[in-house]
């Protein structure tokens, strides 16, 4: 349960689920999937205006910050933040990230202030003359006072729960670091593999019933995302039926009884990543072998980064679920 409540912290609220481990030292697991979604993108549009400086940006839980010049000097305080900067093009702006951001590769040459279950490094922190804290649903209330009390600029980015709400966050992102420009393309490219995932399973008739597990230390009540969340919500945008939308939380355990009666087509292991779970021992659990999923050979581990991390690899996410639920699509 210590790596489930770590999850939950990275993840939640939405929580993150980043997953509920450190998954730096993991290569990603590929899933068993046909090649990616070809896209032809429309030309780029032409350069936005750029507006005047100072600006102030209000951030989720109402906090006003004032900047003189686009942010240069970041500190990200969640790995979703960290993912959002350097796909925007923001990369170079960002010279400190938390323990949990592993992603991209250049991330991790960054200084690490902590974060999750440790205390943040104030004095790290301080040293680096930020001119922004870029903080998330996720960043503990205390810290970003502390922050705050010692005189920096502290935003907040609220976890999305849509692909649309995600495309804000990156468009908010755009604005404080002046690269719309760049963000805007990256939307297009995003937008149009999403429409492209849509355009395939247009016709699907019958929507497989998916099982998405997080973290079944518990065999008999694993986790699962629940109503509401981005990883509800990516399965309902890969033609599938989440198991977990009928239950009453977010983030929620479900007995085996239970998940006995809904009898999911297909289960995704989101704990294949950092807990090693494979498809083999999830056939060995006492009870599991009469799931049809378990009888069909469908069970497949998956990449929990790529749908517990709200920035552009949820589209990542999206191509790969829709694969899974739907091969016969992507041949």
């Amino acid at each position: 349960m210590k790596r489930l409540t770590l999850w939950l912290l990275l993840v939640a609220a939405l929580t993150l689920a980043a997953c509920g481990a450190d998954t730096s030292n993991t290569s990603p697991i590929e899933p068993t999937t046909s090649p990616a979604i070809e896209v032809t993108i429309a030309p780029t549009t032409e350069p936005t205006a750029q507006p005047a400086w100072p600006q102030t940006f209000t951030d989720s839980l109402g906090h006003d910050i004032t900047l003189d010049t686009p942010a240069a000097k970041i500190v990200s305080l969640a790995p979703s933040n960290t993912e959002m900067l350097f796909a925007i093009d923001a990369g170079s702006a960002v010279v400190a990230r938390d323990t949990f951001s592993d992603y991209p590769e250049a991330a991790l040459a960054l200084p690490d202030v902590g974060g999750g279950f440790t205390e943040l490094n104030n004095e790290l922190i301080l040293s680096l003359e930020p001119d922004l804290i870029l903080a998330a649903d996720i960043t503990p209330p205390e810290q970003v006072q502390a922050l705050q009390d010692l005189g920096l600029n502290v935003y907040t980015l609220s976890n999305p729960t849509t692909l649309e709400e995600m495309y804000d966050r990156l468009r908010t992102l755009a604005q404080i670091t002046a690269t719309e420009d760049q963000t805007e393309q990256l939307i297009t490219n995003l937008q149009a593999r999403v429409a492209a995932v849509a355009d395939k399973i247009a016709t699907v008739e019958e929507k497989p019933l998916v099982f998405y597990e997080l973290d079944a230390t518990e065999p008999n009540a694993p986790w699962t995302a629940g109503p509401d969340t981005f990883i509800d919500h990516l399965i309902t945008r890969a033609g599938g039926q989440n198991v977990g939308a009928s239950l009453d939380s977010a983030w929620v355990q479900i007995s085996i009884e239970e998940l006995l009666v809904q009898d999911p087509d297909i289960i995704l292991l989101g704990d294949a990543v950092w807990g090693g779970v494979t498809p083999e021992s999830v056939a060995a659990r006492e009870g599991w072998e009469s799931l049809t999923a378990v009888q069909n050979d469908q069970v497949h581990t998956f990449d929990d980064n790529l749908a517990s991390r709200p920035g552009p690899r949820l589209i990542d996410g999206l191509e790969s679920m829709a694969q899974i639920l739907h091969p016969d699509l992507f041949q």
